[in-house]
């Protein structure tokens, strides 16, 4: 069985759409960069300067590791399309995001691992192999775990919990590549820090959540299947068929959706 590659980011688009994941991901059909990906990157490149220099024994402030974060924004190297989206609109919330985010979170977790990449972890008998880097590996009371940046405008509730639905699929991955590449279990539950890219100050909130154990939906059980298992049996099948009632079928989205005839 050929081995193939799928990287965790893009697990839940597998289920989502196999049309729109195959376009991507096995045909290397590419579409520019939105400014809501863009931001995301960009707020991950500062915090990770930030966590870093801190897990290195030499700590920098928010404002030194906001450089990262601007620059990567700015990249001119970098496919964006910023549609209506003002540029510097997106940079004043990234900021915002990024300071709260060394101010509220950080102070309040113990890392162990910074952007940790875990460059391939085969699964023979699947014919799969998983590949992805986890944003952070953390101690806590219940044994390390791990931690993931979620950034967009529906990141954090108004209660100022992190929302964590749809997100268990690539956790669980990354449980996986983080136990596989720093040679611990991950024991504790997996966790999502979120950042909400509001455009007003009210509503930049950041907060967190956890989802327990979320490699069981992908290991299953010897009665039950696990996710891991129908994407195998899935992409080895052939059969990427689309699915046009996906919030995300559109022009904007994917790659191959003009000459798509399962589009809406």
């Amino acid at each position: 069985m050929n081995i193939v590659t799928i990287r965790a980011s893009s697990l839940a688009e597998l289920f989502d759409c196999p049309a729109r994941w195959e376009a991507k991901h096995l045909l290397g059909m590419r579409m520019p960069s939105g400014p809501a990906a863009h931001l995301g990157t960009s707020i991950h490149a500062g915090t990770a300067a930030f966590d870093q220099a801190e897990l290195d024994g030499a700590p920098i402030t928010a404002d030194d590791a906001a450089s990262a974060m601007v620059s990567t924004l700015r990249d001119k190297n970098a496919e964006v399309d910023w549609e209506d989206v003002n540029p510097a609109d997106a940079e004043r919330i990234g900021l915002a995001l990024h300071t709260r985010y060394c101010a509220e979170i950080a102070p309040r977790q113990r890392y162990i691992g910074v952007e940790v990449p875990c460059e391939r972890l085969e699964i023979p008998e699947l014919g799969i192999a998983l590949t992805g880097t986890t944003d952070r590996v953390r101690t806590t009371a219940a044994g390390a775990g791990i931690s993931d940046l979620k950034s967009g405008g529906r990141a954090v509730g108004a209660d100022g919990i992190a929302v964590t639905a749809g997100h268990g699929p690539q956790l669980g991955v990354y449980e996986l590549l983080a136990e596989h590449a720093v040679g611990i279990p991950i024991t504790a539950p997996a966790q999502i820090i979120g950042l909400n890219t509001g455009k007003t100050a009210a509503a930049q909130r950041v907060g967190m959540g956890e989802i327990e154990s979320p490699r069981a939906m992908l290991l299953g059980t010897e009665e039950q299947p696990g996710l891991l298992q129908h994407a195998s049996r899935l992409i080895h099948s052939g059969a990427f068929y689309g699915n046009g009632k996906s919030v995300l079928c559109s022009a904007k989205y994917c790659p191959r959706h003009a000459t798509c005839h399962y589009k809406s």
